[in-house]
């Protein structure tokens, strides 16, 4: 009786599967499936509330074979002036830089970028993964470019090394390196607090004039990608993102 029930959990609805995958509305899908433009293991099926295991089954969208994904994930190239959000609430989100094609409603953003800070934004639609990624306990490093009002020290290396206390909140431990000025850094973090990389060089006096994300645990914002752009992550650096966190892809 359970297998017949654990069965039975792992169908969805065609014109939900149709509509998770982007492929328009439950309405605009259900006007293909009446068209006949819809098949399932080589069977045309007009009715949208028919059930099935897009995990398994073959699934055909006006004779194109539809790869049925459970969770999607894309890498944008956040420009300054954008809320990391997905609504218009406090500005202009990020997600009104997605071409239509790769607009949902269920992107959720990994960790914040404040307004004037540029750099790599992933959007995904697993919120485990999100959960993972961003917890302190999976200790996924955020790496960042920053330019400086004046120049960092090696007794700043020191202290960030150390841990930096932020208003009684300890930090952990963050890896600082100078270029030759020290006016221009390299900042390594393995938390994401509110304006945590703004207020780590306040707490030292100095002060941060520019900001940009570089890398995300293994995921590095791509040279080709302008700002502004985004695309879906590749095979790899899916896979390398879910083993930084121990999960499989999926």
């Amino acid at each position: 009786m359970s297998g017949v029930f654990l069965l039975d959990m792992a169908k969805e609805r065609l014109d939900k599967v149709l509509a998770h995958l982007g492929l328009g509305s439950r309405k605009e899908v259900h006007r293909l499936a009446r068209a006949g433009l819809v098949s399932v293991d080589g069977e045309v099926v007009r009715d949208a509330a028919f059930k099935f295991d897009p995990a398994q089954a073959r699934l055909e969208v006006d004779g194109e074979v539809v790869v049925y994904r459970a969770f999607f994930h894309l890498v944008l190239h956040k420009p300054a002036g954008y809320v990391t959000s997905t609504s218009d609430r406090d500005g202009q989100p990020v997600t009104a830089l997605l071409r239509e094609e790769w607009q949902r409603d269920d992107w959720m953003p990994v960790g914040r970028l404040d307004k004037d800070t540029e750099g790599l934004l992933l959007l995904t639609t697993d919120g485990e993964l999100l959960h993972r990624l961003t917890h302190p306990r999976w200790k996924v490093g955020k790496r960042y470019y920053a330019e400086l009002a004046a120049p960092a020290t090696p007794a700043d290396v020191e202290a960030f090394a150390a841990g930096l206390d932020l208003d009684g909140e300890p930090l952990q431990p963050a890896e600082l390196r100078l270029e030759a000025d020290g006016r221009r850094v390299e900042l390594v973090i393995r938390e994401g607090k509110y304006h945590q990389v703004k207020r780590m060089f306040a707490a030292r006096g100095n002060h941060v004039t520019y900001l940009r994300r570089v890398a995300f645990g293994p995921l590095e914002l791509p040279k080709d990608l302008p700002p502004g752009e985004s695309r879906p992550l590749e095979p790899g650096e899916e896979r390398r993102l879910y083993e930084a966190v121990d999960l499989a892809p999926r």
